[in-house]
């Protein structure tokens, strides 16, 4: 495991961008590295990852607007997010996985879009 630390939210207009940061305490080289977001009401839900060899997943709702990326030197994962709607509001969590395990989670990090 490794504890992570989000940062970067905040309060954003429509089709504004924020780039989030998620910092480890340990190397991340063997993790893959993702985000989920909870909108308020409702359920936690995947927004993006990256595997330690580098290639992205998007959802649907995301794709071509958010981008993730990670530099493993600094044990880092990033989150672009450009063209930002409402509906992107929520608390973003970033996570490590390991063979299927999900084991680390950070605090999370408020994003609101609101004009």
């Amino acid at each position: 495991q490794v504890q992570l630390v989000e940062s970067g939210g905040g309060l954003v207009q429509p089709g504004g961008s924020l780039r989030l940061s998620c910092a480890a305490s340990g190397s991340i080289v063997r993790f893959t590295m993702g985000w989920y977001r909870q909108a308020p009401g409702k359920q936690r839900e995947f927004v993006a990852d990256i595997s330690g060899g580098g290639s992205p997943n998007y959802a649907d709702s995301v794709r071509g607007r958010f981008t993730i990326s990670r530099d493993n030197a600094k044990s880092t994962v990033f989150l672009q997010m450009n063209s930002l709607k409402p509906e992107d509001t929520g608390v973003y969590y970033c996570y490590a996985e390991l063979f299927g395990e999900r084991d680390s989670w950070g605090q999370g990090t408020q994003v609101t879009v609101s004009s």
